[in-house]
């Protein structure tokens, strides 16, 4: 079994990913280098004097043998994933609601009996496993202090990173889990084997693993490069992925292209033999071996190139007339689109988001552009909202709009546009 040089949290250093994450192969083509980008969620309070602030080369490889496209560099768990960590998921509607349909599909295909346990690997907040209380015993694995937040609603959260101390704990205490899940996560980990090696202690002999993540294909299509820093190590296909999970015994036996992070990628996997493969598999693998070719992913880097200078076109426009460009939301993706494009606080003049976030009140990483509460949006009425959660403008436009926003909406990606409800 492939292990790599594994990066103990709190060691303050990084790693050159200089084989493949999964298939240890040398055979690493460049796909496009994003800069360097400090951590996305290290955000210092408004007001402090700018200071060093490390930033790490954001380098996007494709593994000639296995097809995994995966970033240059692993940096520090500690650093990304501290414990003041500020993303929390019950605050994202669209998340809200993926997970409520995620229950009820599981429900649909795979169904629960109450004795039977749910386990959410980086269970932040507990929002995923609030759906599953009511037919299945949950239990959650956070690194951050966002398990706080699930302890206090009653959910069982152990504080702590996925391994296997956490898994034996959770084994001790609970059991093994008919479903374990990994949203938003599965790609975040270092040591991926034995990261998958600890799912398998965990489930049961006819357990299911559920991942989510954001999805290589719509990454491509879309030029969702804002996606790209680097808490997500592996920017998976369904061809990766069914390269690794096989190499430890667990076939794919189920996909489902979901609406999250502007297109991701669900996935069932189980061990060999023990559930019927959906007939979704062979037809994601199809589609994948057409859109995914080098050719494509070569011209991924020119289009994002020139996606960037022509959103520097439209705010110079903007600007030279002296008008206001607030920016709506701060998601992780936010940092990187800022930092990558070079906006700072005489481009973007504040970042906006909603009452309650851990980032008002802060910087976006690498800039002294604020972020403020959502409200200043309706008080100052800029000329222009740039949606940084871009992937879901529709949703967004007529809700502000509805609200009192009176301004138009810049909508930075794919194609920068000028936008109005």
């Amino acid at each position: 079994m492939i292990r790599q040089k594994k990066l103990a949290a709190g060691t303050n250093s990084s790693v050159v990913v200089d084989r493949c994450q999964v298939c240890d192969s040398p055979d690493l083509d460049t796909i496009m280098f994003v800069g360097y980008l400090p951590p996305v969620n290290t955000m210092p309070a408004i007001g402090s004097r700018p200071a060093e602030q490390p930033a790490y080369p954001a380098e996007v490889l494709r593994c000639k043998k296995c097809q995994l496209v995966q970033i240059g560099l692993i940096v520090d768990p500690a650093i990304l994933f501290p414990p003041t960590y500020p993303y929390t998921s019950g605050t994202t509607k669209i998340l809200r609601e993926n997970f409520a349909e995620l229950s009820q599909e599981v429900a649909k295909l795979y169904p629960l009996k109450s004795s039977e346990l749910v386990v959410d690997i980086g269970s932040n907040d507990g929002t995923l496993l609030s759906n599953f209380t009511q037919c299945a015993r949950v239990y959650g694995i956070e690194p951050t202090n966002a398990g706080k937040l699930a302890q206090q609603r009653g959910i069982t959260t152990d504080i702590s990173f996925f391994n296997r101390a956490a898994v034996k704990k959770a084994v001790a205490g609970q059991g093994k889990a008919k479903i374990v899940t990994a949203t938003n996560v599965f790609a975040h980990i270092e040591d991926i084997h034995e990261i998958v090696d600890c799912i398998l202690e965990l489930l049961d002999d006819n357990g299911i693993f559920i991942s989510e993540s954001h999805y290589l294909l719509p990454l491509v299509e879309t030029l969702q490069y804002d996606t790209i820093y680097h808490e997500h190590l592996r920017y998976y296909s369904v061809t990766a992925l069914k390269y690794l999970l096989e190499m430890h015994g667990l076939e794919v036996i189920n996909t489902k292209r979901i609406p999250t992070h502007g297109g991701s990628i669900r996935v069932y996997a189980a061990r060999k033999g023990k559930y019927p493969v959906r007939e979704t598999v062979a037809a994601t693998l199809a589609e994948e071996s057409r859109e995914l070719s080098e050719a494509k992913l070569k011209a991924f880097k020119t289009n994002v190139v020139n996606s960037k200078l022509a959103l520097y076109a439209l705010m110079r426009d903007i600007k030279k007339k002296g008008q206001r460009i607030y920016g709506v939301g701060a998601p992780s993706r936010a940092s990187t689109l800022i930092n990558y494009v070079g906006l700072d606080d005489g481009t973007l003049d504040c970042v906006l988001e909603i009452k309650g976030s851990y980032k008002i009140g802060k910087y976006i990483p690498g800039t002294t552009i604020p972020v403020v509460d959502e409200e200043r949006l309706f008080q100052d009425q800029p000329e222009y909202a740039m949606l940084l959660s871009w992937h879901i403008a529709d949703e967004l436009m007529p809700k502000l709009a509805a609200r009192g926003y009176k301004g138009k909406f810049i909508i930075p990606l794919p194609e920068p546009r000028i936008a109005s409800v």
